[in-house]
C-alpha cells in the first residue's frame, strides 16, 4: 500500500532521514518504533507533505508518487492522518470537528459516515459538545474519527496512545484491528508503547538516527532488538 525508497530529508543543514526504506503491506498494521528524535514523526510528515523531501520516492497504492503531489491532494487519494497531539478544534463541536474532515473526500460527500459512531459511540453521545471540553482520550477518538470520515485506504497514526487513559488506549487498539479485519484498512503507526505494538501491530520497523535499522513481523521483535534500539 505504501513504499518508501531511499528517502532523504533535511531540516536546514541537519540531515534527518538517511536513505530510508519502508514498506507498509496492504491490510496490515505496520508500527514504526525508535527512541525520541530518530525521525519517526518526520517520516510521517514527509508522507503527508507537511515537510519536503530532498530525494527518494514515496509510492502509494503501487503507482502514485506522493512526492509529486500537493499536500491537499494526499487526503483525497485516501490517506487519513492523525498527528501527534491530536490537533482538534477546541471551540468547534464534535460534529463540526468531524465535518471539517469531509472537505478532503474525493467524492464530495458531506455526511458523516455512520461507521464513525459505530466505532466510537461516545462521539455520537457528545456530538454537540465542544472539542475542548472532552477528555484527552475522547479528543483522541475524535481526531481518529475525523481522519476516518474520508473512508481512507491508509490510516496514519502518530502515537495515538500518548497521554491518555489505558482503557481508551485499549479501545483504540481494538478499533484498529476491527478496521483492518472488517474494512480492509491499512495502518501505519508510530508508537512507543511496546505492549500496544506487540498486541495490535502485524509488523515493525525500528529507526535509529534517521535510518531503518531493523524490521520484521511483530513476533520477531526480540529482547535484543529492544535493548539495543528502544530502551533508554
Amino acid at each position: 500500500m505504501l513504499k518508501v525508497d531511499k528517502l532523504n530529508q533535511y531540516y536546514g543543514e541537519s540531515h534527518t532521514l538517511w536513505d530510508l526504506d519502508l514498506e507498509v503491506p496492504r491490510g496490515e498494521c505496520t508500527c514504526v518504533m525508535g527512541r525520541n528524535g530518530v525521525g519517526k514523526t518526520t517520516l510521517l510528515k514527509c508522507v503527508m507533505g507537511e515537510v519536503s523531501v530532498s530525494n527518494g520516492s514515496i509510492l502509494f497504492a503501487d503507482d502514485v508518487e506522493l512526492t509529486k503531489r500537493r499536500i491537499e491532494d494526499r487526503s483525497r487519494l485516501g490517506i487519513g492522518y492523525v498527528p501527534q497531539g491530536r490537533q482538534i478544534f477546541p471551540l468547534l463541536t464534535v460534529e463540526e470537528n468531524l465535518r471539517t474532515g469531509l472537505a478532503a473526500r474525493a467524492d464530495g460527500k458531506r455526511t458523516i459516515p455512520k461507521r464513525i459512531f459505530e466505532l466510537f459511540p461516545v462521539l455520537e453521545e457528545m456530538r454537540h459538545r465542544r472539542g475542548g471540553d472532552l477528555s484527552g482520550g475522547q479528543q483522541q477518538q475524535l481526531a481518529i474519527g475525523r481522519a476516518l470520515v474520508i473512508e481512507p485506504r491508509l490510516l496514519i497514526l502518530d502515537e495515538p496512545g500518548e497521554g491518555i487513559q489505558p482503557n481508551i488506549v485499549t479501545q483504540i487498539g481494538e478499533v484498529i484491528r476491527k478496521l483492518i479485519r472488517e474494512d480492509g484498512l491499512t495502518v501505519l503507526l508510530v508508537e512507543q508503547k511496546l505492549p500496544f505494538a506487540r498486541k495490535y501491530a502485524d509488523r515493525f520497523v525500528i529507526m535509529d538516527r534517521g535510518r531503518g535499522v531493523a524490521k520484521g513481523s511483530i513476533g520477531e521483535l526480540s529482547d535484543d532488538l529492544i535493548k539495543q534500539h528502544l530502551t533508554v
